[in-house]
């Protein structure tokens, strides 16, 4: 049987399979705090470069533990204009790709 009918078949039975490894909570939302305003619309689109830039961060799991990446990305070429990545989550991440970037 293939492994996509196994699985049907056992999620109509409520079984589950063993997942190996824990579960890894790296963030706790704060459902009171204030969110940050959408200053683009949601418009992610760019007539020339360094028009718009947008920046995110996230970790990656590797060999040794997870750390943590910061990205800055021009939006009309669509390239990584700035990037920094760390052991332990700091303000200092962020920061530091955007200086990068500039």
């Amino acid at each position: 049987m293939a492994r996509c009918t196994i699985a049907r078949h056992m999620s109509c039975m409520g079984l589950a399979g063993v997942r190996r490894g824990r579960k890894c909570i790296t963030t706790i939302p704060d459902e009171s705090a204030e969110k940050p305003l959408d200053l683009v619309n949601r418009q992610f689109t760019a007539d020339r470069p360094n028009q718009l830039w947008v920046a995110d961060f996230t970790y990656v799991s590797t060999w040794s533990g997870f750390v943590y990446v910061a990205f800055v990305i021009d939006v009309f070429s669509r390239f990584i204009v700035g990037w920094r990545v760390l052991k332990t989550i700091q303000a200092d991440l962020v920061l530091d790709a955007l200086e990068q970037a500039l």
